[in-house]
Formats: structure tokens, C-alpha cells, sequence
């Protein structure tokens, strides 16, 4: 052979044009929940005992019966692989129990793995590769391991990559990972994640629930390369999550309500409350109304209120709530 006569291939034999990619035709983003979980892999991250476990599960339920996710979102009905491996049958049965949901062919578990974590999943995406498949691994420690490697980030970003590979080979599939949170509060709920960022970086969509120990009410924060980035406002009964309000978009508003009366007297926080319930904004007499207070002492809370930052004045007279932190689009 002569070697002479090899040429290299041209390393820009892949690239398009913005002109044919304006020309193409791409199938809708899959949504597990619409305007939550987009297909693809999804990190669902929480501290110990605030009940991530429980929110997994009847999203699993949810999708495996074509029911509603967090109580108000409905979605469509698709096989479902749930490995559970903090728990065993008898805990599953009692957790479903206490849920009351009924089983159904579409949902299968496992509670310990007889093969590879990626050979698990890639079995169950490729026997039903056309249903837009489901799988849950609860959790991620499970699997993750230990290394003495120096190159974490590299470890954790090449598992994470390996696992996404898997969903975005079968096309309308998704991977819930679901992993905890550092020790304390973090600012960003981003670095709220545990272990490095190569974890977050690999990752679709990330979604955090926070919530207070013996406290009903939380948060649950979404960024996504596919779903807005926004925050809304949950509440845990003790088996079943919910929204707060109807949907996404009232949940949204009351997240930021949340935040605007956290810390607050109570008087404040009614009157935030209020406000928060006027998005086109309100007149302080009509505040007054339906407070029962004196104008003026409505002029002074709405005046320490717009200072602080915790509602916003639309125009001269007029106050509204701050918009949620991204609005809920699909």
C-alpha cells in the first residue's frame, strides 16, 4: 500500500450550515412531567429525609398509570423501571400503600442490581425503546462507588456522561437520578449538589427540593437545557407531594411569595399575601378593604414592603407582586 497516497479526513466533514439548520425538521422535546422533566437525564437532589424518595415514587406511579405528578400535573402514560436500592419490598409495598395507588403492569422494581447500573438501564430502555421508557435510580450513591483517583470531577462527569449516553440513544427516554445535597445552605441551589460539579455539568435538567424539618411547605428549583428554569412551591404531606396552587404557573407565584414573607411579621406577610394575589397590581384603599386595616397603616406596611424589595410599585398608587423567577412556557 501507499501511504503516499492516504490523506487524513477533512476534520470539518461534520459541520452544517445555519441555513440547512434553519430548514430542518426536529421532533418535539419529550416531557416526563410538561414543563418539569424534559427527556434525557434529569439529577433530582434533596438533604437526607426531606422525602425525595417519596416524590420519585409517585412520579413513577404517576407516569407507569398516565396520572398526575405532584398532585395537579398530568402526564403520559409510559413504561416505568424504578430501582430502588435503599429500599426492599416490604418498604415499597407500605410506602404504595400509604399513597394509595395501585400497582399495574407498567411499573416494575428493582431493589438490587444483578448486573452493571448502565447494563440495567440500557436492558429496560431497549425492550421498550418505542414506549419513551422511564427509568428512576434511587440513588446515585448506590452506584457512584469510591476512587482514589485525584481527577474527581473527571470521575463523576465521565459516570454521569456514560449514563446519559444511554437516554439519548432511545429517543423520548429518561434517566431521574436521585441524589442528596451538600452539608448547609448553599446560596446558588446549583452548588447545592453533593460531590463535584462534573455531577451537575453532565446532566439535562437538575431539579432541588429544599424544605425545613417539620416544615410542610418547600421549594423545588429547576434549571434545564430543555425546561425554564424557574421555582415553585411544593408541600410534603407526610407521603404525597403537591403543588401549591393549580398549576406550575400558580406554584410559581407562590414560591415567590414564599420568599417575599420569609422572615416577616405577620402583619407584613398578610400583606404580602395580598399583593402576591394581584398580579396587575392593587390600590391601597382596596388593600385596606380586604385587610380590614386603616389606610394609613396599609400606606406604611406597602411603603417597608416596596422598600425591602418584596413587592414592586407598577405605578404611582399602584402595587403588584414580583414576576416568578422565570415564567412557566411549554
Amino acid at each position: 500500500m501507499d501511504w503516499s497516497e492516504v490523506t487524513a479526513p477533512d476534520p470539518l466533514d461534520g459541520a452544517f450550515s445555519a441555513d440547512w439548520l434553519t430548514r430542518q425538521t426536529f421532533a418535539p422535546v419529550e416531557y416526563v412531567v410538561p414543563g418539569l422533566i424534559p427527556e434525557g437525564l434529569t439529577l433530582l437532589v434533596a438533604a437526607p429525609k426531606v422525602g425525595k424518595s417519596w416524590m420519585v415514587l409517585d412520579l413513577a406511579q404517576a407516569a407507569a398509570t398516565g396520572g398526575k405528578a405532584l398532585g395537579t400535573i398530568p402526564v403520559d402514560q409510559r413504561p416505568v423501571l424504578y430501582l430502588a436500592l435503599e429500599d426492599g419490598p416490604r418498604r415499597l409495598q407500605s410506602r404504595m400503600n400509604m399513597l394509595d395507588v395501585e400497582g399495574g403492569p407498567n411499573l416494575l422494581f428493582l431493589t438490587a442490581l444483578t448486573a452493571a447500573p448502565d447494563v440495567t438501564v440500557r436492558a429496560f430502555l431497549d425492550r421498550h425503546a418505542d414506549e419513551r421508557p422511564l427509568v428512576i435510580l434511587d440513588t446515585l450513591g448506590k452506584v457512584r462507588g469510591h476512587s482514589s483517583s485525584n481527577d474527581q470531577y473527571g470521575r463523576d462527569y465521565s459516570q454521569m456522561s456514560a449514563l446519559k449516553n444511554l437516554v439519548d440513544a432511545c429517543t423520548g427516554s429518561s434517566l431521574i437520578v436521585v441524589h442528596h445535597t451538600n452539608k448547609g445552605g448553599r446560596e446558588d441551589f446549583l452548588e447545592a449538589v453533593s460531590g463535584t460539579q462534573g455531577l451537575a455539568g453532565a446532566a439535562d435538567s437538575i431539579l432541588v427540593i429544599r424544605r425545613d424539618r417539620n416544615q410542610e411547605e418547600g421549594t423545588l428549583s429547576v434549571t434545564s437545557r430543555d425546561a425554564r428554569e424557574g421555582e415553585y412551591a411544593v408541600r410534603f404531606d407526610g407521603s404525597r407531594w403537591h403543588t401549591i396552587g393549580g398549576d406550575l404557573a400558580e406554584a410559581a407565584r407562590a414560591a415567590e411569595t414564599m420568599r417575599a414573607t420569609a422572615g416577616v411579621s405577620d402583619d407584613m406577610a398578610q400583606l404580602v399575601e395580598e399583593v402576591g394575589k394581584c398580579p396587575e397590581g392593587i390600590r391601597p384603599k382596596e388593600l385596606a378593604t380586604l385587610l380590614h386595616w386603616d389606610d394609613s397603616k396599609v400606606r406604611v406596611y406597602l411603603k417597608r414592603a416596596y422598600e425591602a424589595g418584596r413587592i414592586m410599585r407598577v405605578k404611582q398608587g399602584v402595587y403588584a407582586p414580583h414576576p416568578p423567577v422565570t415564567p412557566v412556557t411549554l
